[in-house]
């Protein structure tokens, strides 16, 4: 029994290693509905843009973030000062609370009618994260 102990210790501590540097997978999966709105732009300043839709009265407000990207109808990143009154615009955004925060606006060069609920439009995004952590 007493040569018994000491091989039970010593398998013990040779598995310890492989049990404290494990690696865990987690995975988790986001859902974020992305809002398209098509419009013209009735009010820009440096922190919204107020867009008025071509089938809804009344106009909305959307935020800038540091994530907002400006772009052509080609998908060309253009500046921001590009969007200015009177401009036909697209605004892809997501909802923050009671925020609408515009995650791209994409300079028409002429307005666009649509026939698919024509102004909005809703699509969800999937997004899945692993993360992997090492012990």
């Amino acid at each position: 029994m007493k040569t018994f102990k000491p091989f039970v210790f010593a398998l013990t501590i040779m598995a310890l290693p492989g049990a404290v540097f494990a690696q865990e997978n987690i995975s988790s999966s986001i859902n974020t509905v992305t809002t398209e709105s098509v419009g013209t732009v009735s009010e820009a300043s440096p922190d919204s843009i107020v867009i008025q839709s071509e089938t809804i009265s009344t106009p909305t407000n959307y935020s800038y973030s540091k994530k907002t990207t400006y772009v052509d109808e080609t998908g060309a990143p253009v500046s921001m000062e590009t969007v200015k009154s009177g401009l036909p615009v697209t605004v892809y955004y997501t909802r923050e609370g009671d925020r609408m925060v515009a995650d791209k606006v994409m300079v028409r060069k002429t307005t666009t009618t649509t026939t698919d609920r024509p102004g909005i439009r809703e699509k969800s995004t999937r997004t899945s994260t692993t993360i992997e952590t090492k012990y």
